[in-house]
C-alpha cells in the first residue's frame, strides 16, 4: 500500500466544513483472506459499517478509513467524519477522508494504519497497544489547556473565529484584523505585562491592595531561615511560608508555628524561589474568585484535597483509588488533577497524626494539603451568589489596583458570604493566568462558564471580525480583487488583499509570489493592521488546504470555465464548478454572480434564503439579470458603455466605461465585467454609489500596480499587451480586446503550463488560432513534461484551426519568441504576449537591443 499523496485541508473543504486528512492511497499489491477477521479480533470497536467492507475478497486499501478514524478514537482525538471514494481510471487507488482534532495524530494515524494493514495482510503481528501509546503522546503534546479550550469553545459559540498560532504553543487569535485579540491560557492581549509582573511578586502585590483599601495578611520578604523565624516570631502567630513568585500553590507551606516547621517549610519554598515570604496565617476557608473585565464572572469554595475513610483501606490505598477517578489527570489535562502522596503530603498527614499506611474510620476524612489548589489535586464548590456587594467591589478593585483584565483573587475567611472586615479574612494572592476549571466543572454546585465572562470581556457583544470580500472564478480574480481593494482604501479603511502576484496590505507589497491559498489569506486576517480583507480564492489552494475562513461577508464568482483540468480529481468543469461554488457557499450576507455564467447562475440556488444574490452581466436584457431585478433583487449591468446599478425599480448609472482606465478606452470588455463585480462586492459591503464610483475611475491596470493583467507598453509604435491569460477563455478574451485596438495585424505570443491535459492544450491552439494573425508558440513551465511537449501540442492545435506554416512558428524560448514576434509586427499592430510570468520576461527580451526601453519598463514596475 503506498500514500501518493496528502493534504491536510484546515478549512472548510469539498469533503466537510470542519478540518480534513484527505489520501490518496494505492492498494499496490496487497491482499490477504483473511485480513479482515483479524482486523475486527485487533479493532473490535471498528463501526459495523466497516465490516462490509472486509470481506475475503476486499482490498486492504478499503480498510483504511475505517482504521485511521478508530487509531484517532483510542488516541483520544476523534474525528467527525470520514469518507473513502473510487479514484476513476484506477481500480486499485483510492481517495480517503478523515475528519481530525488533532493535526498531528491524523497525520501520524494515517501512516500507522498503513503498516497495520501491511502486517495483517501478511500474518504478522502487530503491536496496537505501542501504537496507541504513541499516537496519545502526540495527543497529549498538542492538546489545548482547558482553560484554554473553555475560552475557546464560548468563542466559537459565539461566532468568533480562532487558530493556533504555532503547531505547539498554547498561543491562539481570535478574531481578525485589526479586530482580533490573542489568547495563552487565561492571559489575554489586553493583559497588562507591567500587571502580570506585579502579580507574580507577591509582596508588591500585597503592598499595592494595602495601599488600596483591601485587607491582606502582614508578613515580610526573607532571605535565610533564620530571618524567617525571627520574622514568624514578631507576628506572634501561625504563619505562612510560601516562594515570593510561584504559581499554582507550589513550594507553599501553611500554619507552621514552630521553629522545626518554618525551617522546613522554608526549605521547600527555596525549592521553588529564591526569596521567601513569611506572612500571618489566616484561618478559614480558601475561596477563589475571577475577575473578568468589570464584572465578578465566577466564584468557588476551594478544598484541599484529601480521602474518606471506608474502615479498611489505608490512606495510601484510598489515594490511589481517587486517583482513578475519570475525572483525574495529570497535570491540567483533565477536569480535576491527581492527588499527589508526595512528602508535603506525608507531613500533612503526620500533623493530623495520620502516615499513608493508616486505615481511617469509616467516615473519618484526612486532608493531602494544606492548600486548595486544583493543580495539586484540590476540589471546589461554586459560591458565586454567596458574595455580598462589598466583596465584589472589593475584588474588582484589587484587580483594578493590579491592573489585570482577568484575575484570580485568593480570599481566606471563614464565611464567604460575610463581609471580610467581620471575621479577619484577607485577599492572600491576586493571580494572572487563572485557571478556570474550578468554575466550569465544580464538584458541586452550579458550573459557570468563565470562558464566555473572559470573551465578553475582550470583545463584548462583537464577534471580532472584519469584512472579508472572497473573489473566485476561472479568470479575472486578481484585477477584480485589486478593484474592490483600491476602492475600500480609497473610502479611508485599511486593507489587505491577496492575488497571484502577491500580499498587499495597505497597497504595499508585502509577499510577492502566487498569494491565493491559504496561507496567504491567513497572513491578511491575522495583520492587526487590516481593517477590510480582500482574498483572491483560487482552486489550487482550495483543494490544498481547503478555505482559510470559516466564512466570509461577500463572495464573488466571475465565471467558470475549463482550466486545470484533469488535476486533484477536478476532470470536468462541474467538478470545477463544485470548488468554486464552496466559496458561494461560505458568504454570510451576499454572493455577487455572473449572470450569464450558466455554472454560476446555477449556484444560486444552493445558497441560503439569508444571503443575498447579486447579478452581473454585460447584456443588460440578459434573462437572469432581467427576472431578478423584476423581484427586487439587486445587480449590475452595462447599458450604452455606462456600469448601471438596479435594485428594484431604482436604476442609478454609476460611471461610463470610458472613464475606468482598466476598461482601455472600453475595449477590454472582460475588465468592464470584473469592474461591475467588483461594484456588486461593493455595494453588498455597504459602501455608496459615490465611493465604488471614485475607486473605479482612478484604479490603474498597470506593472506596477496590477501586473501581468494587460498591461499595455509601446515598443516603437507597436502596442505589447501582456498577459496572464493561460486558458482558452482568457486568450479568447484577449484577442477580442486586442483585435478591436488596431486595424492592423494581431500577433500572438502564446504558451500554457504543461500540466494541463493533452486535449487543453490543442484547444488553447485552436482557440489562438482563430484570434491572432499569427502565432509564437514558445515554452512555458513543464510541469511533469518533457521539454517542447507543451508548445508541440499547442501548435498542433493551431493547426488543426487550419493556420498556415508561414502563420505558426514555435519558439521555445520566451525570449527569443518575443524578439521574433516583434520583428514580424510593424508600427499599428498589435502583439500580445500571453502566459507570462513576469514582466522581466518582456524587458529581458528587449535588453540586447533596446536596454534604455527595458529599463524604462523597469522602472515603472516599482
Amino acid at each position: 500500500m503506498k500514500i501518493r499523496e496528502k493534504r491536510l485541508l484546515r478549512g472548510p473543504n469539498l469533503y466537510a466544513e470542519s478540518p480534513s486528512l484527505m489520501a490518496l492511497v494505492d492498494n499496490g499489491g496487497m491482499k490477504g483472506r483473511g485480513f479482515g477477521a483479524r482486523l475486527l479480533a485487533l479493532m473490535p470497536a471498528l463501526p459495523p459499517s466497516a465490516a462490509v467492507r472486509l470481506l475475503d475478497d476486499a482490498l486492504p486499501v478499503d480498510a483504511l478509513e475505517p482504521v485511521v478514524m478508530e487509531l484517532q478514537r483510542l488516541a483520544g482525538a476523534a474525528g467527525r467524519h470520514c469518507a473513502t471514494m473510487p479514484v476513476a481510471g484506477h481500480d486499485g487507488r483510492r481517495r480517503i477522508v478523515c475528519g481530525y482534532a488533532v493535526e498531528q495524530v491524523a497525520s501520524e494515524a494515517l501512516q500507522v494504519g498503513v503498516k497495520l494493514l501491511g502486517a495483517l495482510t501478511r500474518d504478522e503481528a502487530f503491536d496496537l497497544d505501542a501504537a496507541v501509546a504513541i499516537l496519545r503522546d502526540l495527543c497529549e503534546k498538542h492538546a489545548i489547556g482547558t482553560s484554554t479550550g473553555a475560552v475557546l469553545d464560548a468563542a466559537h459559540r459565539r461566532g468568533i473565529p480562532s487558530r493556533r498560532l504555532t503547531d505547539d504553543a498554547n498561543l491562539f487569535q481570535l478574531g481578525w484584523g485589526s479586530r482580533q485579540k490573542r489568547l495563552q491560557a487565561t492571559i489575554t492581549s489586553a493583559t497588562n505585562s507591567i500587571a502580570v509582573s506585579i502579580a507574580g511578586d507577591k509582596h508588591l502585590t500585597k503592598a499595592l491592595l494595602g495601599q488600596a483599601g483591601v485587607p491582606v495578611p502582614r508578613g515580610e520578604v526573607v532571605a535565610t531561615c533564620a530571618a524567617a523565624q525571627r520574622v514568624a516570631r514578631r507576628l506572634g502567630c501561625a504563619v505562612v511560608v510560601k516562594p515570593l513568585d510561584a504559581n499554582q500553590g507550589k513550594g507553599v507551606t501553611v500554619d507552621c508555628a514552630t521553629a522545626d516547621a518554618i525551617e522546613r517549610a522554608f526549605a521547600h519554598a527555596r525549592q521553588h524561589g529564591r526569596r521567601v515570604i513569611v506572612e500571618e496565617y489566616l484561618r478559614g476557608r480558601d475561596y477563589r474568585v475571577l475577575v473578568t473585565g468589570n464584572r465578578i464572572a465566577a466564584a468557588s469554595w476551594r478544598r484541599p484535597p484529601g480521602v474518606t475513610g471506608d474502615g479498611h483501606s489505608t490512606i495510601r490505598e484510598l489515594v490511589a483509588l481517587e486517583n482513578r477517578n475519570p475525572a483525574r489527570g495529570d497535570g491540567h489535562a483533565n477536569i480535576l488533577t491527581k492527588i499527589p502522596l508526595d512528602a508535603l503530603a506525608l507531613e500533612t498527614l503526620a500533623k493530623q497524626g495520620y502516615a499513608p499506611g493508616t486505615v481511617l474510620t469509616a467516615g473519618i476524612s484526612a486532608d493531602l494539603r494544606g492548600n486548595a489548589n486544583l493543580s495539586t489535586g484540590g476540589t471546589a464548590e461554586d459560591v458565586t451568589d454567596l458574595l455580598p456587594e462589598e466583596t465584589r467591589d472589593l475584588c474588582l478593585r484589587a484587580a483594578r489596583t493590579i491592573g489585570l483584565d482577568v484575575a484570580g483573587i485568593d480570599i481566606i475567611c471563614d464565611d464567604i458570604a460575610l463581609p471580610l472586615r467581620t471575621q479577619h479574612g484577607g485577599v492572600i494572592e491576586v493571580n494572572a493566568a487563572p485557571g478556570i476549571r474550578m468554575h466550569r466543572y465544580p464538584s458541586r454546585g452550579a458550573p459557570r462558564d468563565a470562558g464566555d465572562a473572559i470573551i465578553e470581556a475582550l470583545f463584548g457583544d462583537g464577534d471580532g471580525r472584519i469584512p472579508v470580500v472572497a473573489v473566485t472564478g476561472t479568470n479575472g480574480k486578481t484585477t477584480t480583487s485589486l478593484l474592490i481593494e483600491h476602492a475600500v482604501r480609497l473610502a479611508g479603511l485599511r486593507t489587505g488583499v491577496t492575488t497571484t502576484s502577491g500580499v498587499y496590505l495597505n497597497g504595499l507589497l508585502a509577499y510577492e509570489g502566487d498569494c491565493t491559498g491559504y496561507h496567504s489569506a491567513r497572513s491578511v486576517l491575522g495583520s492587526p493592521d487590516v481593517d477590510f480583507a480582500v482574498l483572491e480564492t483560487a482552486r489550487g489552494g482550495i483543494l490544498k488546504r481547503g478555505l482559510a475562513f470559516d466564512r466570509c461577508d461577500v463572495a464573488v464568482v466571475l465565471n467558470v470555465s475549463a482550466d486545470h483540468l484533469g488535476l486533484d480529481g477536478i476532470d470536468t468543469i462541474d467538478d470545477l464548478a463544485r470548488v468554486k461554488a464552496l466559496v458561494a457557499s461560505r458568504a454570510s450576507r451576499a454572493v455577487v454572480l455572473n449572470a450569464e455564467d450558466a455554472y454560476c447562475v446555477q449556484m444560486a440556488d444552493t445558497l441560503a434564503d439569508t444571503v443575498e444574490r447579486i447579478y452581473f452581466a454585460l447584456d443588460a436584457e440578459d434573462p437572469t439579470l432581467l427576472r431578478h431585478i423584476e423581484h427586487g433583487g439587486r445587480g449590475v449591468y452595462l447599458q450604452d458603455a455606462t456600469i448601471v446599478m438596479a435594485g428594484g425599480v431604482r436604476h442609478e448609472a454609476l460611471l461610463e466605461v470610458q472613464a475606468m482606465p482598466v476598461s482601455l478606452g472600453g475595449r477590454a470588455r472582460y475588465n468592464i465585467a470584473n469592474a461591475m463585480a467588483a461594484a456588486g462586492a461593493l455595494m453588498a459591503s455597504g459602501f455608496s454609489h459615490a465611493e465604488i464610483a471614485a475607486g473605479l475611475r482612478s484604479f490603474v491596470s498597470d506593472s506596477k500596480h496590477n501586473p501581468l493583467r494587460s498591461n499595455l507598453f509601446d515598443i516603437d509604435g507597436v502596442t505589447v499587451i501582456v498577459d496572464y491569460a493561460h486558458n482558452c477563455a482568457a486568450y479568447a478574451a484577449l484577442a477580442e480586446m486586442a483585435r478591436a485596438m488596431t486595424a492592423g495585424r494581431l500577433v500572438g505570443v502564446v504558451a500554457a503550463p504543461g500540466d494541463r491535459r493533452d486535449a487543453d492544450l490543442i484547444d488553447i491552439g485552436r482557440t489562438c488560432a482563430a484570434g491572432f494573425d499569427e502565432l509564437i508558440v514558445y515554452e512555458s513551465e513543464a510541469r511533469g513534461r518533457a521539454e517542447g511537449e507543451s508548445a508541440t501540442l499547442i501548435a498542433r492545435g493551431a493547426k488543426l484551426a487550419r493556420l498556415g506554416d508561414d502563420q505558426l512558428q514555435v519558439e521555445h524560448d520566451v525570449h527569443c519568441a518575443i524578439r521574433l514576434g516583434l520583428s514580424r509586427c510593424v508600427a499599428g499592430d498589435v502583439l500580445v504576449f500571453g502566459c507570462g510570468s513576469s514582466i522581466s520576461e518582456l524587458t529581458e527580451a528587449l535588453r540586447p537591443t533596446r536596454p534604455d526601453l527595458a529599463n524604462t519598463i523597469e522602472a515603472a514596475a516599482i
